[in-house]
C-alpha cells in the first residue's frame, strides 16, 4: 500500500523527470544535426551554391539560331542545382569569341571558326585560349547574283550586300571575298531589302551564310538568270572552312537536277575556354559536356530544331583542339563495343 509520503514522491519525481532528461548532455552528433536545423544557410552559401554549377553560354543575337540552340541546350542539360546553363544574347557570332576571351562569367560560346582570325595580329596565340566541344551546324555560302554576273571577277567594284552587322555574313563575307581576291562595294542592310534592291537592278548581289535551305530561295519567284555562283574550295580557304554543294534537292527552282554548285561551310561550333585542367570552371565545362553528349538523343527527337537530327559528335572544327573532357567521352563511346566481345 502507497502511502501518502510516498504518493507525494512519486508525483515529484513525474514532474521532475522530463526537467532532469533535459539537463542530460546532448551527443555530439545530435548537437550537430540540431543546429543545421537550427540555423538557416547565410546569404553567402546560397550564392555559392547558385553559382556552384552554373555555366554561362554566349550564344548571339536574339533572332538568331543560335540562341535558340543554346536555349534548348540549356532545358535539356537543367540539372536544378547540379548544372544550370544561362544562354546569353550578345551582339552576333564574332562578339560572342570576345565575349568568351574577355567577360566574367563566360565559359562556353557559339562561334564561327572564321571568328579566330580577327585576332591573329594582336592575339595570335587566341587558339590555345579556345577549345570545341562539337561542330553544331554548318552555315552554307550563297552568293546569289543577277543575271548578268557570271563569275566572282564580275562582282569586282559592284554592290554586294552581306546582311546586317553582327551576322554570320556581314563578317565571314567580305572576309572570304578578300581571301579570293574580290572587292566589292560592302553594303551591309537586311536581306529582304536587298533582294528586292537585287531584282531591280541596284544590287549584282546578296550574300547568305545559313544552313541551307533559305527560305527567299524556296518561296521566292525568280526570273530566269538569277542564280548563284560556284566557289572553288582550295587552300586560301582551308585553314577554317569545308567544302560544301548546293543541289536541287535544296533549291528546285534555282538549281537543275543533278547540278551540283561547288560552295564552302562556315562550321558553327560550340567552343569552351581552356581552362586549366580539374579547376573549378573546367569541371564546370565538363559536367555540362557529359549532360550534353550523353542526352543528345533528346535533342534530336520532336520538339527540338530540325538541325540537331545533322549533327555528328566526332565531326572536328578547322584550327581548334577539341575540349578535353569532349574527347575522353568519345573515347569511351568507342571502347564500349570492343569491351563488349
Amino acid at each position: 500500500m502507497i502511502t501518502v509520503l510516498g504518493l507525494r514522491i512519486l508525483c515529484a519525481l513525474t514532474v521532475l523527470t522530463p526537467a532532469l532528461l533535459a539537463l542530460q548532455p546532448i551527443p555530439v552528433e545530435a548537437q550537430g544535426r540540431t543546429a543545421a536545423v537550427q540555423r538557416p544557410p547565410t546569404y553567402e552559401q546560397r550564392q555559392e551554391k547558385m553559382n556552384a554549377w552554373t555555366v554561362g553560354l554566349a550564344a548571339g543575337l536574339i533572332e538568331g539560331a543560335p540562341l535558340r540552340l543554346a536555349a534548348e541546350m540549356a532545358r535539356v542539360v537543367d540539372d536544378g542545382g547540379n548544372l544550370h546553363v544561362l544562354p546569353i544574347v550578345t551582339r552576333g557570332a564574332t562578339e560572342n569569341l570576345n565575349s568568351l576571351l574577355y567577360l566574367r562569367g563566360i565559359d562556353l560560346a557559339i562561334i564561327n571558326s572564321d571568328a579566330l582570325e580577327e585576332y591573329k595580329v594582336e592575339f595570335p596565340e587566341v587558339g590555345k585560349h579556345v577549345t570545341y566541344l562539337l561542330n553544331l551546324f554548318p552555315s552554307e555560302l550563297h552568293i546569289f547574283v543577277r543575271p548578268e554576273i557570271q563569275s566572282l571577277q564580275d562582282l569586282a567594284g559592284k554592290k554586294v550586300n552581306f546582311n546586317t552587322q553582327g551576322t554570320a555574313a556581314a563578317y565571314s563575307g567580305p572576309l572570304i571575298l578578300s581571301r579570293l581576291g574580290i572587292n566589292v562595294e560592302k553594303m551591309f542592310i537586311p536581306h529582304p531589302v536587298a533582294l528586292q534592291q537585287l531584282r531591280k537592278g541596284e544590287m549584282a548581289a546578296v550574300v547568305f551564310i545559313t544552313s541551307k535551305p533559305v527560305d527567299a530561295f524556296l518561296r521566292g519567284q525568280w526570273e530566269p538568270g538569277f542564280k548563284f555562283l560556284p566557289i572553288a574550295y582550295d587552300s586560301k580557304l582551308e585553314d577554317y572552312y569545308l567544302p560544301a554543294t548546293l543541289e536541287a534537292a535544296d533549291y528546285p527552282a534555282l538549281i537543275k537536277p543533278g547540278e551540283r554548285i561547288s560552295t564552302i561551310a562556315v562550321p558553327t561550333a560550340l567552343v569552351a575556354y581552356n581552362w586549366p585542367l580539374n579547376s573549378n570552371r573546367y569541371l564546370r565545362v565538363a559536367r555540362f559536356t557529359e549532360h550534353l553528349f550523353g542526352q543528345i538523343d533528346k535533342l534530336q527527337g520532336p520538339g527540338f530544331d530540325a538541325k540537331w537530327k545533322t549533327i555528328n559528335l566526332a565531326a572536328t572544327v578547322p584550327g581548334l583542339a577539341r575540349f578535353p573532357a569532349a574527347q575522353e567521352w568519345l573515347d569511351r563511346q568507342a571502347r564500349k563495343p570492343q569491351e563488349r566481345k
